[in-house]
């Protein structure tokens, strides 16, 4: 063991994960969370944007499969669904409706709130972890460069180890200005995100066209005139319980908020069968808006002597645009990663905590590229990493364009598809991808048959009708 106790600042996905990573090296591992707990699968103050969509990228299904042996198989088993996008998904970018074809990757669908909901689950079978309802934290006690304790709901706990995971609105920055630590720098980059959602119960049985579980309507490449509406990214997103959450975002436009509003905007966006799906099924909530979104990175790490015994996990440290559904898989990979720091360790020395945030910074950095590379071309972000205008109208000009050709032609060439799943589920870095000669012949190659008019795997399918139900594998085609 490397100590008696452990605390955890925060009971979301991020806290939960942090303590089952602590719990195999330390007597006691405490999580104190403010709010008070569900026993099921329902919405909290703490967790706002559990009312939206969540992606679990595939990094993020193995790395709390790691920390939680069977988390999987306990949340398909509680109504998460088990899909192959490429398959199940109708997905309308660029002119239209792409192909149906079958490929490698698979994802797990549900709610935040299920998910949360089986990670508590875990939880609570460690027999070490206690998890302590409304306590909020109030502060940090140090002695001689270390964390040494956290006082909370106005008793001081006495800690060998604390992990801050507080999330965006973590105070835990000034507790250490407070105690005589610098400030951390801190990169920002707010694309003035707004995505609003709301539930709904699909018909008991479903349309004979509905082939697809997921709708994916993206933001139109057209320069021309056209309704704000298609500048939008929109899901129609499948959860347990035969339920769909229906969200509509954008960056730097106006949300509808309210549920007349909702349904008016719908029908403007790119294509009808949106508004089509949402009209067949049951509305189960009020209209959830959410602005709360910029890009924010904590960087603790260039602290010249951080403080000893403390780490950061999910967005108390770097907080992503939710469009990119990073964040609940960045924590648990920091999770992961602090699981096997701690295996390493012989005792927690002062060299721990600098070598775990290096570490964390190589991490963390794949999926802030991600990030910066669409945010950064959007003239309405704001930020330190505002780029140059001069850089900004180029990536604005390069961005969609080679997003697009790197969609096509994973339609059409496995080895590009495999990577390019890669980068997506944040298991390679956009620049990997991009620097293999492999991947880079296969856009030429896909580039050179687009301009000939020699495609492989049909796509731009007309977006006011149906999306085609036809499997364009190559399988299905022999």
């Amino acid at each position: 063991m490397l100590g008696k106790t452990a605390v955890v600042l925060g009971g979301s996905a991020a806290g939960l994960c942090a303590a089952g990573a602590l719990a195999p090296f330390f007597d006691r591992v405490l999580v104190l969370e403010r709010d008070a707990l569900p026993a099921g699968a329902e919405h909290r103050r703490g967790v706002p944007q559990s009312k939206h969509p969540h992606f679990l990228l595939n990094s993020g299904r193995r790395a709390i499969g790691a920390l939680f042996p069977g988390f999987e198989a306990d949340l398909i088993a509680a109504g998460g669904l088990h899909l192959m996008p490429s398959m199940d998904a109708a997905y309308l970018d660029g002119a239209g409706w792409s192909a149906r074809k079958r490929s490698s990757m698979t994802m797990v669908y549900s709610s935040r709130i299920l998910i949360e909901r089986v990670l508590r689950d875990k939880v609570r079978e460690l027999p070490n972890v206690v998890i302590r309802e409304g306590v909020t934290a109030g502060g940090i006690t140090t002695h001689d460069g270390k964390v040494t304790g956290v006082e909370a709901g106005g008793e001081h706990v006495d800690a060998g180890f604390v992990v801050d995971a507080m999330g965006r609105g973590s105070p835990a920055g000034g507790w250490l200005v407070a105690a005589g630590w610098p400030a951390p720098e801190v990169r920002t980059l707010d694309a003035k995100v707004t995505y609003t959602s709301r539930w709904y119960d699909l018909p008991a049985e479903r349309p004979a066209s509905w082939w697809w579980r997921h709708l994916v309507i993206m933001p139109t490449p057209d320069k021309g005139e056209h309704p704000a509406e298609h500048e939008f990214l929109v899901n129609f997103f499948p959860i347990e319980g035969n339920r769909v959450i229906a969200c509509m975002g954008s960056w730097g436009l106006e949300m509808p908020r309210t549920t007349e509003a909702f349904a008016e905007v719908a029908r403007r966006v790119r294509t009808p069968l949106f508004a089509a799906a949402m009209e067949r099924c049951a509305p189960a909530s009020e209209v959830h808006l959410t602005r709360s979104t910029g890009n924010k990175w904590r960087r603790y790490d260039r602290l010249r002597t951080p403080p000893a015994n403390l780490v950061f996990v999910g967005d108390s440290i770097c907080a992503f645009n939710p469009f990119y559904a990073q964040g609940i898989s960045s924590a648990a990979g920091s999770a992961l990663l602090l699981r096997a720091h701690l295996a390493r360790a012989g005792r927690l020395d002062a060299a721990f905590v600098p070598r775990f945030l290096a570490a964390q910074r190589k991490l963390l950095a794949v999926p802030w590229r991600l990030a910066m590379a669409r945010d950064q071309g959007y003239e309405c972000a704001e930020g330190t990493e505002k780029p140059p205008e001069w850089r900004r109208r180029l990536l604005a000009a390069v961005s969609g364009p080679a997003f697009r050709l790197i969609v096509g032609a994973a339609r059409e060439d496995d080895v590009v598809d495999e990577h390019f799943a890669k980068v997506f589920n944040l298991d390679e870095s956009l620049g990997d991808m991009l620097r293999n000669p492999r991947v880079l012949a296969g856009l030429l190659r896909y580039r050179v048959r687009a301009a000939l008019g020699r495609h492989r795997v049909p796509s731009g399918f007309d977006p006011r009708a149906e999306p085609p139900a036809t499997d364009y594998s190559p399988a299905a085609a022999r």
